[in-house]
């Protein structure tokens, strides 16, 4: 009788153990498209470099503007996972 029991508040601890989890994953989830943003911003900068070395800090400038507002993109993914706990 005593294993059901312990069953039993092991499944009532499960449910809010999920809820973090579910949070974990929400947020991993979320970090996949700052980060593929990143990987395309770096990457055509890079490119654009090569073309143009003469624009040097205009396209430096417009990388670290489209970083910044990519990483605040993971960030606010990051907070919601406690504002909707």
């Amino acid at each position: 009788m005593s294993a059901a029991l312990e069953l039993v508040n092991l499944a009532a601890g499960a449910k809010e153990n999920v809820v973090g989890n579910v949070a974990s994953i929400g947020y991993g989830l979320a970090a996949i498209g700052p980060g593929v943003g990143v990987g395309i911003i770096f990457g055509n900068g890079t490119q654009a470099l090569a073309r143009q070395p003469e624009a040097a800090g205009l396209i430096r400038t417009n990388q670290i503007m489209g970083f910044a507002f990519c990483e605040a993109l993971a960030l606010i993914g990051i907070v919601m996972g406690f504002v909707y706990q």
